[in-house]
């Protein structure tokens, strides 16, 4: 069996970040969904185990992805749930340089770790989480970005951030 990695800290999971999980399991017998564990990043807008429930309920129709935390090193956790393949979305060059870095280090850490990456489709390769956070901050509509459960979500804890600030 074929297992593979795909992990971040999907802050929020995106339609960007579905579609890549997505291809990925018509690829590999099972997709682990890996959320990085990162509560203490001041940056993080949901804390780990809200961000598990949003990714477990956009995959819930999905048998072969599952989606666990983790922390510490994305090698370490694949050893662990027996992953031989990390996946990775790529949107643009800035991203292949930033990804191609992160290769030459897992490999020097995990020599027998593959990774394949995946092109993000055409509708999605402007997106990322935290441009996503900053126009749903500012008022703008992300309807199309992320599923209906995310946006609410989202929208929610806007709201709590604003009546905070206030």
């Amino acid at each position: 069996m074929t297992v593979a990695l795909y992990a971040g800290t999907f802050d929020p999971i995106t339609y960007g970040h579905i579609d890549i999980a997505i291809r990925a399991a018509k690829l590999f017998d099972n997709v682990i969904v890996g959320i990085y564990d990162s509560t203490a990043n001041k940056k993080i807008l949901f804390s780990t185990e809200e961000r598990i429930k949003l990714a477990k309920t956009a995959f819930k129709e999905m048998p072969n992805i599952e989606v666990r935390p983790f922390t510490g090193l994305v090698v370490d956790f694949a050893k662990d749930v027996g992953a031989d393949t990390l996946v990775r979305g790529l949107r643009s060059t800035a991203d292949f340089e930033y990804e191609f870095e992160m290769e030459l280090m897992n490999k020097n850490l995990r020599p027998e770790l593959e990774l394949v990456y995946l092109m993000a489709s055409l509708q999605f390769q402007f997106l990322s989480s935290s441009r996503l956070k900053e126009v749903a901050a500012l008022g703008g509509n992300i309807e199309n970005m992320v599923p209906k459960h995310v946006w609410k979500a989202l929208k929610t804890r806007l709201a709590e951030r604003k009546q905070a600030e206030e």
